[in-house]
């Protein structure tokens, strides 16, 4: 009996597994920085019922989205894992990241910012690195080469 050398896997390669993981530690760190921003919100009173009701549909839309196309990709679909690399690790992650390089560029400083920052900031500021981690880490991993032969015969 023939056996195709290119079927696909029925177990996706340990680094489809753990960008799959990953992803979802993503989402779980972008629920707590939603959580804590809409804490902050209500206690400073910068934002109305409305606006934060807006932001957490936008949040949770794109945070349960972003958990079915990680499923289909840890499946093998070659769509899946573009529309992560390009739709969360390149545009999510220039989300995240223009605003305070923007502030950088705008001449200020991050001595200044650490010495402003509170409690929240930093716990804000930790999540928010293991968010940006756990993207670019994903993006790495679908793309090494087990994921590319993982893609190729899915």
């Amino acid at each position: 009996m023939h056996t195709d050398v290119l079927a696909r896997p029925a177990t996706p390669p340990a680094e489809i597994r753990t960008a799959y993981t990953l992803w979802l530690t993503a989402v779980a760190a972008g629920a707590f920085e939603t959580v804590l921003a809409i804490g902050r919100m209500v206690a400073d009173g910068t934002a109305s019922a409305g606006e934060i009701g807006i932001g957490l549909a936008v949040r949770l839309t794109v945070f349960t989205v972003a958990v079915l196309v990680a499923r289909r990709m840890r499946g093998g679909a070659r769509w899946a894992r573009i529309t992560l690399a390009i739709g969360l690790g390149v545009l999510g992650t220039a989300s995240m990241v223009l605003q305070p390089l923007g502030y950088l560029a705008d001449g200020g400083s991050l001595a200044t910012a650490l010495s402003r920052a509170d409690a929240l900031d930093w716990v804000f500021g930790a999540s928010r690195v293991v968010h940006v981690g756990a993207v670019l880490a994903a993006v790495a991993l679908m793309f090494r080469p087990p994921a590319n032969t993982y893609f190729r015969r899915a």
